[in-house]
């Protein structure tokens, strides 16, 4: 196996189901909104702030085009990473993709204490979150190789499924 590749919106395990599986499958773990807090220096609300969204996305377009091209890696993305096509070709060369559902209700929950999720900065994140969603889902589908929902559900969970639906999808 190449490459499995997470993605899904903010709050839907990401980082956290990625380190279980990576740890399962004996690959490395990446992330690649940390990947490029690394290089810059500069956390992700920073770079918004200074550079807008489209530095940022700019930074994010070239990163996930080198994590891609890495072999045996379990990859977290970041929530609009689907958003350029340009991404989207590369996440579904780049591997197996797994597309962590998770309601926005779930969001809500799993994100309410988190002050780095420079989107949410706002008086209503729910609003956010909806319209982000109703952009965002159809680009996770068109992507996934395998969908998988993580609200109310354990961690360990989800990655023990994600584990036998990829088993079971046929070579590409």
């Amino acid at each position: 196996m190449r490459n499995v590749i997470l993605v899904g919106p903010m709050g839907a395990g990401k980082s956290t189901i990625g380190r279980l599986l990576a740890k399962e499958l004996r690959f490395p773990f990446k992330d690649s909104d940390k990947e490029i807090e690394q290089r810059t220096g500069a956390d992700i609300p920073w770079i918004f702030d200074v550079e807008g969204e489209q530095g940022f996305r700019d930074r994010e377009q070239a990163m996930l085009a080198e994590l891609c091209d890495l072999g045996g890696v379990v990859l977290a993305t970041g929530g609009g990473a689907v958003l350029r096509p340009e991404n989207r070709q590369a996440l579904r060369a780049g591997g197996r993709v797994v597309y962590l559902y998770t309601s926005v209700a779930q969001q809500l929950d799993r994100t309410a204490r988190d002050r780095n999720r420079p989107l949410l900065r706002t008086a209503d994140p729910g609003a956010v979150l909806r319209g982000l969603m109703e952009i965002r889902d159809p680009l996770y589908r068109e992507i996934a190789d395998i969908i998988v929902e993580t609200d109310e559900r354990p961690p360990r969970m989800v990655v023990q499924e994600i584990l036998e639906r990829l088993q079971s999808l046929p070579p590409r």
